[in-house]
């Protein structure tokens, strides 16, 4: 499944729901509850995929983003999503991904993920640790 954006430099580009953590949120929990905000659908981690890390443009400056990527399964009914960041959630077949080109996957290395999901990658949930605490 893949979202497609709806904002700034990155609108009308699909990507795999994604999204930031809140200060002092377990990695876990970001990850439902972004997929759930992005995609609309509740997420079950059942493993994560792999640590991913690239470097990228964002608002014409170079950045480098850690993404921890989790593997799982998705139910129940899907909700309604905020259009201002999210205009489509399709399902595709993993062809379908890997013939996108830049103008339409927002991140190449998303291929590479869905390379490792198809290859049956994936490591234990305990692999990331979180420790709650005070800055």
């Amino acid at each position: 499944m893949l979202v497609q954006e709806n904002w700034g430099e990155v609108k009308g580009m699909w990507n795999f729901p994604a999204g930031w953590l809140d200060l002092g949120e377990d990695p876990l929990a970001g990850a439902i509850r972004e997929a759930k905000e992005e995609s609309g659908y509740d997420f079950t981690p059942d493993y994560l995929l792999g640590i991913y890390s690239f470097i990228k443009t964002k608002d014409g400056r170079p950045n480098q983003p850690i993404e921890f990527v989790y593997r799982g399964s998705v139910s129940g009914e899907q909700a309604a999503v905020d259009p201002k960041e999210i205009s489509a959630v399709r399902w595709f077949t993993p062809e379908e991904i890997m013939a996108m080109d830049r103008k339409t996957l927002r991140d190449k290395i998303s291929k590479e993920m869905l390379k490792d999901y198809l290859a049956g990658q994936k490591y234990p949930l305990d692999a990331v640790k979180y420790t709650p605490g005070k800055p």
